[in-house]
């Protein structure tokens, strides 16, 4: 057929048919889901090219076929016969569409592969849906909470919004539960001031029973106080139920509204009448005329709706240069630091080690502040001090000091940090005394804050934050004896080269080092995971790791836990003041989790996701580790650090009256990348 004979003259059909096919490849790469978390355990793995490959991938084949407005948003299925019988669910968000539900599915059932090599058991979360699968049956049993997400903006009237949200939850929980089947999702909106309203949403997974679906909803109700306490926003998510509230529209406002009315279908407006028996004919040049350029208008709409969801990402970006930009607004002035310290007194100190003193003081406002005066001997430059304290500075979580700013005038280099008014954790646990003030709801409570503050640094914030000298030392408690990790973000103020990712000059406290990073100079995540399984051990225990090497059995701590975790006998290492009153199966759990921190290799060594993930749901299993890494001591004192002199690095583990208010770090290393 000639184009010309069906097309108006003067258009050009190729250029119209390439904008339209590079508008839908375009909208295609915006519009992919967008990517909140997966967890898979390496519990259970399986072997390329086995039974149970084939079996997963007819699974995900079969989710991603039946992501389809009759199965809506939901759908559960098995594929292939025990014992490599594999289980799976997709559910999509309550109020999205169908062909973005659809979209969402495909995506996960391929992301879910490339995240979860080899994995028996996974599952992934995006903002639009969420898939999972296991070698065991999950079907209508409810799981616990996966993890959290928060906004980091704080709310301002809080008991307000507290009873409000609470309220608001539990409404939306009963009716997803009990009056909104068969999706069992529910949302609502309340008036939380004149110009604000708070926006909920909760949803389960339909397969639960309206009892199930209830009790993990309000499981998950009750985490919110300790994720999001003070924020404006939220999000508890886990495999069985999940919800998140906002003070903006987040979902379709439209999604519990009654369907409209039948109306009588009316002919289009661009129809052709005819007044006679005989129908006029409309050329297809001018249907073309009329029909691509509103194609080209709708795709146009649907890149700018996928570009204003996705602003955020982009904003990161941007949010870095201009806060550098704006950087005098976190910077003090010398004589109010003077003046608050009392002239930087010894009365006023609260902790020296090898890089510099901290001293408290009081802010004309009242405010109580911990100020880090850092040694002249520095070599990092202006710029690069000012740039590296912004970054750091809008670092914000609960299980993590806040440092409010900073001071450079001449050759001074301050730092400012909250005040944290307990004491650091070494100074309680290896007290004979204060230990007591340790139970183990508390030590508990410090594991999982300490985990989460790594978490963080490692795969939440904006940026990607290697600690590299965890120890008691360095977790300070506040007044409720929550965990805080202090001195996380500056260590490359002490010299450039001791931020590269392999380096000869090592910093950090042996019996706290993995064995890469002490013997090679090589650091990563899992450096940190390490020394969070030494501390975690240290908890329990209530005994260090760099003197213990001095027992009747010649062993350090860690090679004592593993022979008694060998011979059944764990329980034995338990910190005598706890003997009386704790948990067996959380104990127990603990030694397990930090047996696998510790293992030597690098890559048997969970990540923080999966850490945090086990120490809150006991449906993960957890594989049985190997041995740990040994690191022969150095002959040096109890917690001296390399890096320095040893007359001045070893101060840092050596807590006086003053030093135990705040503890200094005095060697840690960051790796900045911004996210």
């Amino acid at each position: 057929m000639n184009p010309d004979k069906t097309m108006e003259p003067g258009l050009n059909w190729e250029k119209v048919f390439c904008y339209y096919i590079f508008s839908v490849l375009f909208l295609s790469l915006l519009c992919r889901a967008d990517f909140l978390y997966n967890v898979c355990p390496n519990t259970t793995t399986y072997t390329t090219n086995s039974t149970f490959q084939t079996n997963l991938n007819f699974l995900l084949s079969s989710l991603s076929s039946n992501a389809t407005p009759t199965n809506n948003g939901f759908y559960n299925t098995t594929a292939g016969r025990i014992p490599d019988r594999v289980y799976g669910l997709f559910l999509c968000r309550g109020d999205i569409t169908d062909d973005v539900c659809q979209s969402c599915v495909e995506t996960a059932t391929q992301d879910i592969i490339q995240r979860c090599p080899n994995r028996k058991v996974a599952t992934i979360w995006y903002d639009d849906c969420m898939l999972r699968y296991s070698d065991l049956s999950f079907f209508s049993v409810a799981s616990g909470v996966s993890f959290y997400m928060w906004n980091t903006q704080n709310i301002t009237d809080r008991n307000k919004f507290d009873q409000i949200l609470d309220d608001t939850m539990n409404q939306i929980a009963n009716r997803a539960a009990f009056n909104s089947s068969p999706k069992k999702f529910s949302t609502q909106e309340a008036n939380f001031s004149s110009f604000q309203t708070l926006y909920s949403l909760v949803q389960c997974t339909p397969d639960l029973s309206g009892n199930s679906c209830y009790n993990c909803l309000l499981g998950a109700i009750s985490n919110i106080p300790t994720c999001c306490d003070g924020k404006q926003g939220g999000r508890v998510l886990g495999p069985s139920c999940n919800l998140r509230y906002e003070i903006y529209p987040f979902y379709r406002i439209t999604a519990n509204a009654s369907p409209p009315s039948p109306l009588s279908p009316s002919p289009p407006t661009n129809s052709v009448i005819p007044s006679s028996g005989k129908r006029k004919k409309t050329s297809a040049g001018t249907i073309v005329a009329i029909v691509v350029p509103v194609v080209i208008a709708v795709l146009l709409i649907s890149i700018l709706s996928c570009c204003c969801l996705r602003r955020k990402k982009m904003d990161i970006i941007s949010q870095v240069g201009n806060e550098i930009g704006d950087v005098e607004s976190l910077q003090f002035n010398l004589s109010t630091i003077i003046e608050v310290t009392n002239n930087f007194s010894d009365e006023n100190k609260i902790g020296e080690g090898g890089f510099g003193s901290v001293y408290k003081g009081k802010l004309s406002g009242g405010q109580e502040i911990a100020v880090k005066r850092l040694s002249r001997s520095s070599g990092q430059g202006a710029v690069e001090f000012k740039n590296e304290v912004i970054l750091v500075a809008k670092l914000q979580h609960r299980n993590l000091v806040r440092l409010l700013g900073f001071c450079l005038e001449g050759e001074e280099k301050i730092l400012v940090y909250e005040f944290v008014p307990n004491k650091s954790l070494d100074f309680f646990l290896f007290d004979p005394n204060e230990c007591a003030r340790l139970d183990w709801p508390t030590r508990y409570k410090i594991i999982g804050g300490i985990a989460r503050g790594l978490l963080y640094l490692h795969e939440d914030s904006r940026l990607r934050i290697i600690h590299r000298d965890l120890k008691p030392s360095n977790i300070l408690l506040d007044g409720n004896m929550n965990p805080k990790i202090s001195d996380f973000g500056m260590a490359r103020i002490f010299g450039a080269e001791q931020s590269q990712a392999n380096t000869n000059r090592i910093v950090g406290t042996y019996g706290y080092m993995s064995p890469e990073y002490a013997m090679h100079g090589q650091f990563s995540v899992k450096s940190d995971v390490f020394s969070f399984g030494v501390l975690l051990l240290e908890i329990i225990t209530g005994k260090k790791n760099s003197p213990f090497y001095q027992s009747e059995y010649g062993e350090d701590l860690l090679s004592s836990v593993w022979r008694h975790w060998n011979e059944g006998t764990a329980l034995d290492l338990l910190d005598p003041i706890l003997r009386d009153h704790y948990s067996k199966d959380e104990v127990t759990r603990c030694f397990h989790i930090g047996l696998l921190c510790v293992q030597e290799s690098v890559a048997d060594r969970p990540t923080m996701g999966t850490v945090v993930l086990m120490l809150n749901s006991y449906s993960v299993t957890l594989e049985m580790p190997l041995q740990p890494a040994f690191v022969a001591p150095r002959k040096m004192q109890s917690g001296t650090t390399t890096g320095d002199s040893q007359g001045e690095a070893s101060k840092s583990d050596q807590s006086t009256s003053k030093s135990a208010q705040w503890s200094i770090n005095d060697v840690s290393i960051t790796e900045l990348h911004p996210r």
